[in-house]
């Protein structure tokens, strides 16, 4: 029997549904007792709206479902979450013209009002939360808590509407293949944030992981800014980095330089050459076992900064243009000194200790030292022994600053716990502040 199917309107029900109702009638060739009868027709059009309203329903829960079981913690594994995370941004969920986006975010983002009023200012073309619901899924597999995806949301809004199978499973498949655990990666995603939106990130990480060795090392110079995953290799860091070895300093010279001052791997070519020009002119050879050091002493100052803070060593330390440019040469770093810390120092060096501006100069980093942690605790106990009798006088003042703590106490305490049993307590006081009045003797 041929039966022939013609669509028409419907009653408002199956128009307030988006639907149409299937009016089927037979050939009128047909024989009447072929029929269907117009009871088990009436009874398919009534059930019809229900079953859609029925799967409508289930698709919601499912959706529920899913992320629930996406946010709590996950046990399969990465490759497995994956798939998992990729389905789940598969079934389709119909538009919904009065998606509230403010109340999205902050029900199920966690953000704040403000912070939900800010960000829906970009997500005003969402019409529905499927995209958003399967990329909250994705990151919660990644490990991502709560706290995280609403930071991840507040600073970059447009992360929710990222292609999860499109693009941020290809790149989480990129840093996996690089090596990097699910936790390196949840650690990523949230300081790159709209930069792990761009698949380029892998090849970025590709270059700078061979460069800093491993992701724990690379990740300090990821916090101090973005510029190592947006700058062009090719055209930027790389010729960069070419120059910095000419300068004698090898991967891992660049790497220790680079964690504290990134932005010298992204700025122009012409701006490192001008660093490395400053660093040559207070006295660091290029080459030189300090150079790395002097590079990053000068790279934030300008020259007329340089010279200013030159002549304020000269003035505190008393130094020659000839000293300045020794000490500078053996610990460029003094250059970031506060005014302060080389008052305090050089007076009570010159002042207390008596040594001289030129045996400072070619020692220069007995500057680096704490002048209440460690200088003056141990110039009271080596004054204490030399009046004492227990230590020769011509005993070098640097040589009992720049030795450990464990080996001073072994040279200069332990020895005389018999004869001086006060030692070892006064020195504790000192090393807290508590400057002794003398030092007990029996």
């Amino acid at each position: 029997m041929t039966w022939h199917v013609r669509l028409t309107g419907g009653s408002p029900l199956w128009s307030g549904l988006g639907r149409t109702r299937s009016e089927i009638r037979p050939h009128p060739r047909e024989p009447l007792h072929h029929r269907p009868s117009r009871f088990s027709h009436s009874l398919a059009a009534a059930a019809a709206p229900a079953n859609l309203l029925l799967r409508g329903a289930a698709m919601l829960r499912l959706r529920c479902c899913l992320l629930t079981q996406l946010l709590s913690p996950p046990s399969a594994s990465p490759a497995s979450q994956l798939r998992r995370l990729i389905s789940a941004a598969a079934p389709a969920i119909f538009p919904n013209p009065s998606f509230d986006v403010e109340g999205y975010l902050v029900s199920t983002c966690g953000l704040t009002r403000a912070q939900a009023l800010k960000a829906s200012a970009k997500l005003s073309h969402l019409k529905s939360p499927s995209k958003p619901d399967a990329v909250l899924a994705f990151l919660a597999g990644l490990g991502l808590s709560g706290a995280d995806v609403a930071a991840l949301v507040a600073k970059d809004p447009l992360f929710l509407c990222a292609r999860v199978e499109k693009t941020l499973a290809p790149v989480v498949a990129g840093l996996t293949g690089l090596g990097l655990s699910r936790s390196d990666i949840a650690r990523l995603v949230s300081l790159s944030r709209d930069k792990f939106r761009c698949r380029s990130i892998v090849s970025y990480l590709q270059y700078h992981l061979h460069l800093f060795v491993s992701f724990e090392n690379l990740l300090p110079a990821l916090r101090r800014g973005l510029c190592l995953v947006s700058a062009d290799l090719e055209t930027v860091v790389k010729p960069n980095v070419a120059f910095l070895k000419e300068c004698g300093l090898g991967d891992c010279d660049i790497a220790k330089l680079c964690i504290g001052q990134p932005w010298l791997l992204a700025s122009s070519l012409e701006c490192v050459r001008s660093v490395a020009a400053r660093a040559e002119g207070i006295g660091v050879p290029c080459g030189s076992a300090m150079f790395r050091h002097a590079l990053w002493a000068v790279a934030r100052l300008s020259q007329e900064k340089i010279a200013a803070k030159v002549e304020h060593l000269k003035k505190m330390l008393r130094w020659s243009d000839a000293e300045v440019r020794i000490a500078l040469s053996k610990s460029p770093g003094m250059l970031s000194f506060s005014s302060d810390r080389l008052q305090g120092i050089s007076e009570f060096l010159i002042s207390k200790a008596g040594l001289e501006p030129a045996y400072i100069a070619h020692r220069p980093a007995m500057l680096n030292y704490s002048l209440e942690g460690r200088i003056k605790p141990r110039h009271y106990v080596v004054k204490y022994l030399k009046e004492n009798g227990f230590l020769d006088h011509d005993r070098d003042y640097y040589n009992t600053l720049c030795i450990s703590e464990k080996v001073f106490m072994e040279r200069f305490i332990c020895p005389h716990k018999e004869a001086a049993p006060h030692l070892a307590e006064d020195y504790a006081d000192a090393c807290r502040g508590e400057v002794p009045f003398s030092f007990r003797f029996t």
